[in-house]
């Protein structure tokens, strides 16, 4: 697979570099680590698409279609790796991307992986859909609209 912008070893001599010049803690191996699952690639590529955009846990369990349990876990990986920071308002935690230097590189790399499934256009176009519902407000939802059908669906099994 070949990136047009960066390639992965500039980018990893860049961040070493940046990193030690800056005394930031941000590790190369953590970060490539962070993107070795499909699901954190698919937040983080959302993201990357909007770059001022901030999205809570329900907005993105609806996107992606997955259940918020692992939705959320992804998140704080994506956190610790540096990739994304957050903002607490109310009882809802916002999601952006980190305002570091050091990873802008990065999400050049992952804006540049290619949509062969049409998996990351999905998930971009459901997402601008939670965010044209909030009507640039605050998020106010209980839960997501998927957990909520996934309730539904599993009593409907069992009954």
């Amino acid at each position: 697979m070949v990136f047009n912008s960066v390639s992965l070893l500039d980018f990893l001599a860049y961040l070493h570099h940046y990193a030690s010049m800056h005394s930031i803690n941000i590790e190369p191996t953590a970060l490539l680590q962070a993107i070795a699952d499909k699901t954190r690639l698919r937040i983080l590529r959302i993201l990357v698409s909007l770059p001022k955009e901030e999205a809570c846990l329900c907005d993105l369990t609806d996107s992606l279609q997955e259940p918020e349990c692992n939705v959320s876990r992804h998140l704080k990986v994506l956190r610790n790796a540096g990739l994304l920071s957050a903002r607490k308002e109310g009882r809802w935690v916002y999601q952006r991307l980190s305002s570091e230097k050091a990873v802008k590189p990065f999400y050049r790399l992952i804006a540049d992986i290619p949509d062969l499934d049409d998996t990351f256009s999905e998930d971009l176009k459901r997402f601008k859909l939670e965010i044209a519902k909030r009507c640039n407000q605050p998020c106010t939802k209980d839960e997501s609209d998927f957990e909520r059908q996934a309730r539904r669906s599993s009593r409907k099994a069992t009954v």
